[in-house]
């Protein structure tokens, strides 16, 4: 039977859920010989501007993210060697993103936290939620505490 996980994305918020997240691609990635590409969306959006060129104090700042972002998966990214890994950082909407970049690399698996929101958190979406019904291919929510 063909290895049915070759390239993992591993979705990446910074937040205390990623050890936990982590941990789980490096388990999977280990069994299946997989390469790993840690992504990180950066939700921020500038405010509406009148002009079709956003202020460029909001793109400096948008930049700004960005480069923090991938400072800090870079990080991560030695924490998996000798795992073969990549960084991304892209910028819009996480869940479209995630899908989108999956996509592109031709992702096999999908790795992301959830947290089980219930009630008002569920019916507002949560970003693994939404990956999990955008998706063309397999996604692992690991649940978070």
């Amino acid at each position: 039977m063909p290895n049915p996980y070759s390239k993992l994305l591993v979705a990446i918020d910074f937040s205390d859920a990623d050890r936990q997240v982590l941990e789980r691609a490096r388990q999977l990635a280990g069994q299946h010989q997989a390469g790993i590409t840690l992504l990180h969306v950066v939700e921020y959006m500038p405010m509406a501007y009148v002009d079709e060129i956003p202020p460029l104090e909001s793109v400096e700042f948008s930049k700004a993210l960005e480069q923090g972002a991938l400072k800090n998966l870079r990080a991560l990214q030695d924490e998996l060697q000798p795992l073969e890994t990549e960084v991304q950082v892209v910028t819009g909407m996480a869940k479209h993103e995630v899908v989108r970049v999956a996509e592109e690399i031709g992702a096999d698996l999908i790795v992301i936290g959830s947290h089980g929101r219930h009630g008002i958190q569920l019916l507002l979406g949560s970003t693994a939620n939404g990956v999990l019904h955008l998706a063309k291919c397999d996604v692992l929510a690991v649940r978070v505490k």
